[in-house]
């Protein structure tokens, strides 16, 4: 048989070889999406507790509160996009109806107009406008995460384009992260603290390297071997900051902290790859069921990455103040011009608008499935309990980006750490350096239980491309 017709016969089954222009459009929607979710996940916190002056303990409870109200907002999302078939692609159409309102969400986030009105108003503006912001990023978000898993069934196009995905999103990381001090400097014509900036993105450096080295990794190390591997260098990292912190002088030891945080960001990577594991989880649910749910448990994942992500917003502020460290009264780390805020939110935002609609130009649905009858809450639930491999994926998001997320705010702080009391730098290094290291090494743990080889995925994929000829 010859390699054309070989390759016609597996695509019919699903095993879609990708153009690296489809590959970049894909991830150019993670970029995207990134270009606002660090500006939520690093800077959120500071803007309302030290430019809004709002109670850190009032902003620890908006921000818990939100993500509870995005559990339940995330799955009838899932269900909604599952049970239907919209013209424009079963996911990517959501890529466009949900990308206006996010930019102009985005936009309103931090006006600053707010910074003069009552401590009510405030509090109020601050509720509304990140509740919405964060219902309408699950409408993108959710059918986003599920094209992936309509694109192919090649477990090796799957890592490509996952690990495509993660250097775009990555690149959103990077930008947000430096970009953001930056910005703000530029636009309160202050001095630019280069220190500060390359710390804050210097950990997402690794990404660039190890994410397109991905198949060959795997391929030395194997799948478990990968993630124990990275961990490994990440606690070694977090222990050098720590002592670093703790012993030394930040500001004399730049050369060694920017390393250690080099190896932190290797071992935080653990979690852009476990996107690559949802789409296994999609499979394994198809060869029980015979429906490919892929928003639905896109959906579930979501919730999952937003619950870790959600307690490290609830328990950052407010277990800092218990300890010492109230960031409304604390001296700020960063400038507190509102102006600048905002134009920062609407460049970055304005910017995504745009990459998301190179995704959804550059995105290719080939397998989708819509289910005979719709999808209920119940059965989403029951798939829950069904799916142990969902479970464990879902546990490990959790505490990964826990882990990732809980220092977020916080490590603008760490390069000025000789600007604090004692116990304000205690507070500090417990954030940015312990209580990730100890989540770091659950994951690990997590991670050993994962039952999915790569071998047994090529088995369910035989077994369900066997069952489909028997039905033809």
């Amino acid at each position: 048989m010859d390699k054309t017709k070989n390759n016609r016969i597996q695509e019919t089954n699903g095993y879609y070889k990708l153009t690296w222009l489809q590959r970049i459009g894909f991830g150019s929607g993670d970029l995207a999406q990134n270009l606002i979710f660090q500006t939520v996940a690093c800077y959120l916190m500071i803007y309302l507790t030290t430019v809004l002056k709002i109670n850190p303990a009032f902003v620890s409870g908006l921000i818990l509160a939100v993500r509870l109200i995005d559990c339940f907002w995330s799955p009838i999302v899932g269900r909604y996009i599952d049970n239907r078939n919209p013209k424009l692609g079963k996911y990517r159409t959501y890529l466009l109806y949900g990308g206006i309102p996010l930019t102009i969400a985005a936009c309103l986030l931090m006006l600053p107009q707010a910074a003069s009105w009552s401590m009510t108003m405030k509090m109020i503006y601050a509720t509304a406008s990140y509740t919405v912001l964060s219902l309408i990023y699950s409408v993108v978000n959710i059918p986003y995460g599920s094209i992936m898993a309509s694109m192919t069934r090649d477990n090796d196009e799957v890592l490509v384009l996952t690990s495509t995905r993660m250097v775009c999103a990555n690149i959103g990381q990077i930008i947000v992260q430096a970009g953001f001090p930056i910005g703000l400097a530029l636009c309160v014509h202050s001095a630019i603290d280069w220190k500060q900036a390359t710390f804050m993105a210097i950990g997402t450096i690794p990404a660039f390297v190890i994410l397109p080295s991905l198949p060959i990794l795997k391929k030395w190390l194997g799948k478990k071997g990968l993630y124990y591997t990275l961990l490994a260098i990440g606690l070694v990292g977090f222990a050098i900051l720590f002592v670093i912190g703790k012993f030394f002088d930040v500001e004399n030891s730049n050369t060694i902290v920017q390393i250690a945080k080099v190896m932190t960001g290797i071992g935080l990577l653990v979690g852009s790859l476990m996107w690559a594991l949802v789409p296994e989880v999609i499979t394994e649910a198809e060869h029980r069921t015979g429906n490919r749910p892929a928003a639905t448990v896109n959906a579930l994942a979501g919730v999952a990455f937003k619950a870790g992500f959600s307690i490290a917003g609830w328990i950052t502020p407010l277990a800092m103040g218990m300890v010492g460290f109230n960031f409304a009264n604390e001296e700020s780390a960063l400038p507190t011009e509102p102006g600048s805020w905002f134009t920062v939110t609407c460049v970055f935002a304005i910017v995504g608008f745009v990459l998301l609609m190179l995704c959804f130009m550059g995105s290719k649905e080939n397998i989708t499935t819509t289910p005979k009858k719709p999808v209920s809450f119940g059965e989403m639930w029951q798939e829950f309990k069904a799916n142990k491999c969902l479970q464990l994926v879902l546990g490990i998001f959790v505490v990964v980006f826990l882990a990732s997320f809980i220092s977020a705010p916080v490590n603008a702080y760490y390069t000025k750490l000789a600007n604090y009391d004692t116990t304000a730098q205690n507070a500090i290094l417990l954030f940015t350096t312990i209580i990730p290291a100890v989540l770091l090494v659950f994951v690990g743990y997590l991670i050993y239980k994962y039952p999915l080889t790569d071998e047994r995925l090529d088995e369910i994929n035989r077994e369900i491309e066997a069952r489909s000829h028997n039905e033809e």
